[in-house]
């Protein structure tokens, strides 16, 4: 019914930069948009969303993972059809399979929520 597709992973060196971007087949009803990552042995991690509230927050609002925090930053476009995860001075421990994500209920912190996924695209960061 959802679809949400990836783009933009690849390989870059410590202090490179990425850009992702997730298509998003509805546009209405689905409140938040999330991006996680998952490094081999590790669960999957909360990395950032953006969320919009017609009434309350038509400008959106956006939260990040300590562990990113100043370093990514999340957007959209104008009819949220996309959101880009943008990520700067990348570490490797920032290497993972990165995972857009949307939703519209629980809690935006962690995996349970969000309502539909994307099959996750690699990010390596090489030192």
């Amino acid at each position: 019914q959802v679809q949400l597709v990836e783009s933009g992973g690849g390989s870059v060196q410590t202090g490179g930069s990425l850009r992702l971007s997730c298509q998003v087949s509805l546009r209405t009803s689905i409140l938040h948009r999330g991006w996680f990552r998952q490094a081999p042995g590790k669960e999957r991690e909360f990395v950032g969303v953006i969320t919009w509230n017609v009434i309350t927050r038509p400008e959106g609002t956006a939260y990040y993972a300590d562990s990113v925090k100043g370093r990514f930053t999340i957007s959209s476009d104008n009819g949220k059809n996309t959101v880009f995860l943008q990520m700067d001075s990348l570490k490797p421990e920032d290497t993972a399979v990165y995972y857009c994500a949307a939703g519209y209920g629980g809690s935006y912190y962690s995996t349970s929520g969000y309502n539909y996924w994307g099959q996750g695209i690699q990010v390596t960061v090489s030192s």
